[in-house]
């Protein structure tokens, strides 16, 4: 089965997987640097930018740590990205939290 996914932003429709980049794209234009989207497994996806890097997350769900994606060709570790809770991620070879 193939997960469809929803933009956690009171929508219900599913949105289609090469609309998603535009979408973003579009929300950072308007000074919205986070995106979550919910799977139909329950599943959560995560994009945070800080409009010179992004983050990309996936959760098995609430309360799941999580795994991100890395760009392997990375030396050290990124600027920090503010989550809409307040919480500062910074990434890069390793991960660090909730500083």
């Amino acid at each position: 089965m193939v997960e469809s996914w929803v933009i956690d932003d009171g929508g219900t429709a599913p949105v289609a997987s090469e609309a998603v980049v535009e979408i973003l794209r579009s929300r950072i234009g308007e000074g919205r640097r986070e995106m979550w989207l919910t799977g139909s497994s329950r599943r959560l996806s995560a994009f945070v930018t800080n409009t010179e890097r992004a983050m990309v997350m996936l959760l098995d769900g609430e309360g799941d740590p999580g795994e991100h994606a890395v760009d392997p060709g990375n030396d050290g570790w990124s600027e920090e990205f503010v989550l809409s809770s307040g919480q500062h991620d910074e990434y890069g070879r390793g991960h660090r939290a909730d500083r």
